[in-house]
């Protein structure tokens, strides 16, 4: 069976997907087409069920879960670290608020983030990974950085106001904060979700056991990174975490999008499921 795949072209996924792209691990009677779009594409094309099996937002997944189950690895957590608000120097986190922010999408987890950090603003919908150089540029006062951005902000001159992996530990007695997981389509069935979680599950294990030939291969996806920074970036967010979310990742999720809908963030309140 042909699996449409989609997940970022980014170090991270690139780390998760090692095993799996390279054929390293075995794919059973699957075979999988890797589709390779930014994160709010991907959150989009989930609205319309067009993918067996994507990475997407946690907030995204919200809007989305009576098509997709999570699966319980593939998560992406900021375990005292996350996406970040930054701005040229001189610009401070009050006056920031109450001007137009460059954000990655309003699907994007990092988005319900801030939204629940600083109240309303306004916003405008700016491609990931050109939001630092246009923020530095003057054309935006401030951007909310997720990936490599949050590693290489400071080449752009670009000061930090916010990280919000912080500003949720802080939130949450310590929880981590929930960016991305990896969902696959519920009308493939409960049967066939559970041997694509395995699946998955072994691509990710590959790789941290192959941590130097993973990296290599994800370097080839980092904008802007040395061997070193990429080999940080991907330890940031693949982790034991990753392999599955465990209690704390299970309840961050919970809370995440509880204080979303309480917010009026979400559409409706949704209790997070996971593929076992």
């Amino acid at each position: 069976m042909e699996i449409l795949l989609g997940h970022s072209p980014d170090p991270d996924d690139a780390f998760m997907f090692y095993g799996l792209a390279r054929g390293l691990v075995d794919a059973g009677p699957y075979r999988f087409v890797h589709q390779m779009q930014d994160i709010e594409t991907l959150n989009r094309r989930a609205l319309g069920g067009e993918l067996h099996v994507t990475a997407v937002s946690v907030h995204a997944w919200a809007h989305l879960a009576d098509r997709y189950a999570l699966f319980s690895c593939g998560a992406s957590l900021g375990d005292g670290y996350g996406p970040m608000l930054v701005a040229r120097p001189g610009l401070d986190l009050d006056a920031a608020r109450r001007r137009v922010i460059a954000v990655p999408g309003t699907l994007t987890s990092a988005y319900l983030a801030l939204r629940l950090a600083i109240g309303e603003f306004a916003h405008a919908v700016v491609p990931f990974d050109e939001i630092p150089a246009r923020v530095a540029a003057g054309e935006y006062d401030s951007g909310l950085l997720i990936h490599e951005g949050q590693l290489t902000y400071a080449r752009e001159g670009l000061a930090l106001l916010l990280d919000l992996g912080v500003w949720w530990g802080e939130e949450t007695g310590g929880l981590p904060l929930p960016l991305g997981a990896n969902a696959g389509r519920r009308d493939l069935g409960p049967a066939r979700l559970g041997e694509l979680d395995r699946i998955l599950r072994a691509s990710i294990r590959y790789g941290l056991a192959h941590r130097a030939e993973a990296v290599a291969y994800a370097l080839g996806f980092g904008r802007g990174l040395d061997a070193a920074l990429a080999d940080r970036f991907v330890g940031m967010y693949v982790n034991d975490l990753t392999l599955d979310f465990g209690e704390r990742g299970r309840e961050a999720v919970r809370l995440f999008l509880a204080r979303g809908y309480e917010a009026g963030l979400l559409p409706a309140p949704v209790a997070p499921e996971f593929i076992e």
